[in-house]
């Protein structure tokens, strides 16, 4: 059985195409996939992201354990709130999973993982702990929801529900969050994008959610939620990135600390087998759609697209891809589409940010 969010009978209330994502039972759409991305980068719109689980790493060696665990570097983390992008690895530097991991205090943390891979992770952290014989347990929240509310006017539709918010989270940098009462407010969003992410008691999670829909915020289902992160150059776990692809090949090298003396799992592994691949986007010139494992032919050998769609800002097809040494930004390149060679253009890896193209 699919499981469900404490906002499934919302999303349905709200008429939702409901689909199987990961094993939860989540919104596709709301009536138009193209309406409710433009509402993002024009206006504002909310996402239920509770399918994805908080997990509370409490102890005296929290930050021991992060510290071996990930690819990234808890010890940058010093401020309250403080929040960090990273990635869990296996011996042979493939990703398990990647995360965000917010700084409480020295011995609570708190770790957000994927819905598709949350039994996974949580056995994969519990047998660390194990092995290492550490001073700390890992608690998955699951009596919380959380909904994301992006687009340039988040803030103020969120401010108007939840006034008693805005002092603390007026002031918040990309990448932090801060706790105001039953509120955990981070501004950690998947868009590209202004907004917050309120992870909340789920019991409050539907009152929430039709504040926020009676103030003019436009429920937004998985459909746009893909386009907005592929237009902002954001990685999607299964797609861009598995256990067999190392964080080096698919544009994660800024979330892998080798520099630091500390070892953390996959360390070796990465250090035994630099990049093999570039992490580069493409601009499709032709008539068509780019698609994830279409063939990337480059006068420096095969590349593969691993996530493609098209772009609703743009009104051109895109690409995520890994391509081969030697390929630089502005070279055209092939792309295989249904027996058919068409041309592309290789770009930054990122299309659209803060509702403005960036190519």
């Amino acid at each position: 059985m699919t499981q469900q969010t404490a906002l499934n009978a919302a999303h349905r209330r709200c008429g939702a195409k409901m689909v199987d994502f990961g094993g939860w039972d989540m919104p596709l759409h709301y009536g138009s996939q193209i309406e409710e991305h433009h509402a993002v980068r024009r206006d504002c719109g909310m996402f239920d992201v509770s399918h994805m689980c908080a997990v509370d790493v409490i102890g005296r060696d929290a930050r021991p354990f992060l510290l071996r665990l990930i690819a990234n570097n808890v010890d940058k983390l010093k401020q309250p709130g403080k929040a960090l992008y990273s990635a869990m690895l296996n011996e042979t530097g493939g990703v398990v999973d990647d995360l965000i991991v917010y700084y409480i205090n020295d011995t609570k943390y708190r770790v957000v993982i994927n819905a598709g891979t949350t039994e996974k992770d949580l056995d994969w952290m519990g047998t660390h702990l194990v092995e290492w014989k550490l001073d700390a347990i890992c608690i998955p929240r699951r009596d919380l929801a959380m909904i994301a509310v992006q687009g340039p006017n988040a803030r103020a539709r969120i401010w108007q529900v939840l006034p008693e918010t805005r002092t603390a989270s007026e002031l918040l940098k990309p990448f932090f969050a801060v706790t105001v009462g039953d509120y955990f407010v981070a501004s950690t969003g998947y868009t590209g994008e202004d907004g917050f992410e309120i992870t909340l008691p789920a019991s409050k999670a539907e009152a929430l959610w039709q504040a926020l829909f009676a103030a003019g915020v436009k429920p937004i289902g998985l459909g746009a939620r893909d386009t907005l992160r592929l237009e902002a150059g954001m990685n999607l776990y299964g797609q861009d990135m598995n256990e067999k692809v190392s964080p080096l090949d698919a544009g994660l090298a800024w979330t892998v600390d080798l520099l630091a003396a500390r070892d953390f799992v996959g360390k070796a592994a990465l250090l035994a087998t630099p990049q093999q691949k570039q992490f580069l986007g493409l601009l499709l010139l032709d008539r068509g759609v780019l698609r994830a494992h279409q063939q990337v032919v480059t006068p420096q050998g095969a590349g593969e697209i691993t996530s493609g769609t098209y772009s609703p800002t743009l009104q051109q097809s895109i690409a995520l891809a890994r391509l081969p040494p030697g390929v630089k930004i502005g070279d055209t390149v092939k792309v295989e589409i249904r027996d058919k060679l068409l041309s592309a253009r290789v770009v930054k890896p990122c299309f659209v940010r803060n509702g403005k193209a960036l190519i």
